[in-house]
């Protein structure tokens, strides 16, 4: 199975969700999304993938989120936002084949597998 884990290794819910993968032999490719920003068709793939409108990917509690007064926006909006600045996009999220989820408990990752 391809599994991609888009990982803040400065984050311990990621930290726990790459913890789970490798406790269970598995070897993710990690996307390192803050160095490696993803473009806004990524992000749409993602959001397609996951089944949630874009508001269900947005870290709302991020300073840049008010900043840029993201409260109202649409989906459009809201993906270029998280493509400018990926800090707005909430981690893990672990990606197999056609799927993907948040992992928000890490555990929820395991779903996929």
């Amino acid at each position: 199975m391809d599994l991609t884990l888009w990982h803040n290794p400065r984050c311990s819910k990621s930290r726990a969700a790459l913890a789970l993968l490798t406790e269970r032999g598995l070897s993710p490719t990690v996307r390192l999304y803050l160095k490696e920003p993803p473009t806004e068709g990524e992000i749409v793939e993602l959001l397609r993938r996951l089944e949630i409108p874009a508001i269900g990917l947005v870290r709302t509690k991020e300073g840049v989120f008010r900043d840029l007064d993201l409260a109202d926006s649409d989906d459009t909006a809201l993906v270029a936002a998280m493509a400018a600045h990926p800090v707005l996009i909430e981690r893990p999220i672990l990606v197999a084949g056609s799927r993907a989820v948040i992992g928000r408990p890490p555990e929820r990752i395991l779903g996929l597998l």
